[in-house]
């Protein structure tokens, strides 16, 4: 029932800066978390940066002070904002979803989400 469709991913230089958009939809639980992932060819999936409605962010120690992610205000568009990106940000980026009643936080989304539930298509950043 839950969908959700990344996008605006593409091709930027070192030290520029692109903004993804996951737009979800068919999701009712007003208590949820969010969160961003990514995976590179050849790498394990790994968690990017995760809110809560409770207004809690979490950021993996490679991207702080590098990516924010923020909601618009209906809550059914998530963005990351990806500034000052390196050359090993280059990966196919994921948007999930998932109760705040069952994760309790975006911190335990972040880490638990890499192993349970499915992924969409995704949104390719090429770093170079």
């Amino acid at each position: 029932d839950v969908q959700l469709v990344e996008s605006g991913g593409g091709s930027a230089l070192a030290g520029g800066s692109v903004r993804l958009s996951c737009a979800v939809s068919g999701y009712t639980k007003s208590r949820v978390c969010m969160g961003w992932f990514r995976q590179a060819p050849g790498k394990e999936r790994e968690g990017v940066a995760a809110w809560d409605s409770d207004g809690t962010t979490t950021y993996a120690d490679f991207v702080k002070g590098r990516f924010a992610i923020s909601l618009d205000n209906a809550q059914n568009t998530m963005f990351l904002q990806m500034d000052r990106l390196e050359p090993e940000d280059t990966a196919m980026y994921y948007c999930a979803a998932g109760p705040l009643l069952t994760y309790g936080s975006s911190t335990t989304f972040l880490a638990r989400r890499l192993t349970e539930g499915n992924w969409g298509q995704g949104t390719q950043v090429t770093v170079s």
